[in-house]
């Protein structure tokens, strides 16, 4: 985490922050950003642009051009689940009808 002492302007009746280009480049902040209050302090987070979204093809454009290593979930592959048998023998649970209700079968009168 690196910390970046700032100066409290006064602007108007309000009071305002100046933040330095390079963190605004760095967080791709634009002309809105999002404050958020908690106990610990504020949080200043760069708004989401909605029409920068992309489409399932340009998702899977971008991430075949990251090449990211995935070999570690290779790994997985070797917990044995793909050796279980999931027939429905293999179920601890009883199938039941849907939308049946059971009635108890016996009540004892006092």
């Amino acid at each position: 985490m690196h910390t970046t002492e700032v100066k409290i302007a006064k602007i108007g009746n309000s009071r305002g922050v100046r933040i330095p280009a390079e963190v605004l480049r760095r967080y791709a902040f634009t002309d809105t950003a999002i404050l958020v209050e908690s106990v610990d302090g504020l949080l200043l987070c760069p708004k989401q642009q909605s029409d920068a979204k992309l489409s399932w093809a340009e998702t899977a454009q971008a991430m075949a051009a990251a090449s990211e290593d995935w070999s570690d979930w290779d790994a997985l592959s070797a917990d044995g689940l793909g050796e279980v048998p999931w027939e429905p023998a293999c179920v601890a649970e009883k199938p039941t009808r849907y939308g049946k209700t059971h009635k108890k079968q016996s009540r004892r009168r006092l």
